[in-house]
C-alpha cells in the first residue's frame, strides 16, 4: 500500500541532501575563486617587484640572473598553486558526491555479483 508518511519522509531526505550538497559545492567554489584571486594578486605583485628590480640592473649578466631567478620562482610558485588548486577541485568533487554515495552504493551492494568470465585460450 502507498504510505504518504514514508513518501513525505523520503522526499524531505532527498531535499535535505540536495540542499546540503548545493551548499557544500557553493562553499568549495567560493574557496577556489578566493584562492585564484589571491594567487593572481600575489603573482602580479611579484612581477611588479621583479620589473622594478630589473630596471635598476646595470649589466646584461645581472639582468640575465634576475630574469632566470624570477622565471624559476614563478614556475615553482605556479606548480605549487596548480597542485593546491587540483586538490581543492578533487575535494570539491568528493564533497559533492558524498551525500549521494550511500543511496548509490546501496542497490549495488544488494545485487548479486556477476560471474567472472575468463577469455578462452586461443
Amino acid at each position: 500500500m502507498f504510505n504518504f508518511d514514508d513518501t513525505s519522509r523520503k522526499s524531505k531526505e532527498a531535499m535535505d541532501t540536495m540542499l546540503k550538497s548545493y551548499s557544500d559545492t557553493a562553499k568549495g567554489v567560493q574557496a577556489i575563486a578566493t584562492e585564484a584571486a589571491e594567487y593572481s594578486k600575489k603573482s602580479f605583485q611579484d612581477a611588479v617587484n621583479h620589473f622594478e628590480t630589473l630596471s635598476g640592473a646595470r649589466s646584461f649578466e645581472t639582468v640575465f640572473e634576475l630574469q632566470t631567478g624570477f622565471i624559476k620562482s614563478s614556475y615553482e610558485n605556479f606548480i605549487a598553486e596548480a597542485t593546491k588548486m587540483g586538490e581543492m577541485y578533487a575535494d570539491l568533487a568528493k564533497g559533492a558526491y558524498k551525500p549521494y554515495e550511500p543511496p548509490v552504493s546501496a542497490p549495488s551492494a544488494k545485487s548479486p555479483k556477476a560471474p567472472q568470465v575468463t577469455p578462452a585460450a586461443a
